[in-house]
C-alpha cells in the first residue's frame, strides 16, 4: 500500500495552515514543515484554475530539491474562494470579514485548491473544484461568526469545518476537504504516482 512505501520518503509541507496539517495527519501520512514564505502575486487575467495551480507551485519556488535525495516529496497547495467571477481572499480584518460572509450568503460559490506534488526529479500540479451552498444567514449569525471565530487567517472569511459550517452550508457539490485547503483525494493519487517513479 502507499502508507507502506511513503515509509521511505521525506514529506515536506509548505504550508502554515493548521488544517492541511490535520488532513495529512488524518490520511497517516508523516511530514516535517518546510517555511517557503512568498509574495503570492499573480497574473489577474489568469483563470481561476491556474491561479490556484500557479501559486501551488510558487510555494515551492525558493526550494533547491537538486539539494535533496530522490526519495524526498514537497506539497504544497493554494486555496481561494470564487464569487462572481471575484476572487475572496483573506478579510483585512473583522468588519472585511463580516461584508464577505454577508456577501457568501444565500449564495453559491466555488473553491478552488491548487496542489503541487514534487520529487527532485519530477513536479505534478493539478486543482479541484467544489461548488458551496450558503443558506441565508441573519446579521446576527454572521456578526456572532466573525466575533467567536475570528476567520481572519481563511481564503473567504470561513472554515468549512467551523460553526458556520454546521449551521449555513446548505450543500456541497465535490470534496467536502477540499473546501478545508486539501484536495486529499487527489493528494493521494498524485503521491502513488510520484512514487512510483524510484
Amino acid at each position: 500500500m502507499i502508507l507502506e512505501k511513503l515509509e521511505n520518503y521525506k514529506i515536506f509541507l509548505a504550508s502554515k495552515s493548521p488544517r492541511r496539517r490535520e488532513l495529512l495527519q488524518d490520511m497517516g501520512i508523516s511530514y516535517e514543515i518546510i517555511s517557503t514564505d512568498v509574495e503570492e502575486n499573480f497574473d489577474p487575467s489568469l483563470s481561476p484554475e491556474d491561479v490556484v495551480m500557479f501559486l501551488s507551485k510558487l510555494k515551492l519556488s525558493p526550494i533547491d530539491m537538486s539539494q535533496y535525495p530522490d526519495n524526498t516529496i514537497f506539497i504544497a497547495c493554494d486555496t481561494i474562494v470564487v464569487m462572481d467571477g471575484q476572487i475572496l481572499g483573506k478579510p483585512k480584518n473583522s468588519e472585511d470579514a463580516v461584508r464577505m460572509v454577508r456577501a457568501l450568503s444565500g449564495r453559491t460559490h466555488v473553491v478552488y485548491s491548487g496542489l503541487t506534488v514534487a520529487t527532485p526529479k519530477r513536479t505534478l500540479t493539478d486543482y479541484r473544484a467544489t461548488d458551496v451552498s450558503f443558506a441565508e444567514l441573519t446579521e446576527e449569525e454572521i456578526e456572532y461568526y466573525v466575533r467567536q471565530y475570528q476567520p481572519l487567517d481563511k481564503a473567504g472569511a470561513y472554515g468549512v469545518q467551523e460553526w458556520i459550517g454546521c449551521v449555513g452550508i446548505k450543500s456541497i457539490s465535490g470534496s467536502f476537504y477540499n473546501v478545508m485547503g486539501l484536495p486529499t483525494r487527489l493528494l493521494w493519487q498524485m503521491l502513488k504516482e510520484v512514487t512510483e517513479e524510484i
